[in-house]
């Protein structure tokens, strides 16, 4: 079966920077788009970023543009969130989640285009 796990997560200074991985087994991994989503205390799930199957083509929510930055290795079966000049802001639960569209260099940000799920790391960023 499917499986996603992250790791990475911490607690950092505002500032700061956290790397994320996420470990995928039960799947051909470079066949397929994979995403990261964050759940803050209270909000809902939201959409940070996402990667195509070759890792060629990226796309990322305004919030975190230009400070995160997904990236895979297809070699080793993982994707990275590389998270710079965090924010309190930035504090959640970060999962990562894979699209079941093979070869798919559209952008997925939509939660419901996800068919496989972690079961997350927490990231604390402190002011």
């Amino acid at each position: 079966q499917v499986q996603l796990v992250e790791s990475g997560g911490g607690l950092v200074q505002a500032g700061g920077s956290l790397r994320l991985s996420c470990a995928a087994s039960g799947l051909t991994f470079s066949r397929y788009p994979m995403g990261w989503f964050r759940q803050g205390p209270g909000k809902e799930r939201e959409f940070a970023a996402t990667i195509d199957w070759s890792g060629g083509s990226t796309y990322y929510a305004d919030s975190v543009k230009g400070r995160f930055t997904i990236s895979r290795d297809n070699a080793n079966n993982t994707v990275y969130l590389q998270m710079n000049s965090l924010k309190p802001e930035d504090t959640a639960i970060y999962l990562c989640a894979a699209v079941m569209m093979p070869f798919s260099s559209r952008w997925h940000s939509r939660l419901s285009e996800y068919d496989y799920w972690g079961q997350g790391t927490q990231v604390t960023v402190s002011s």
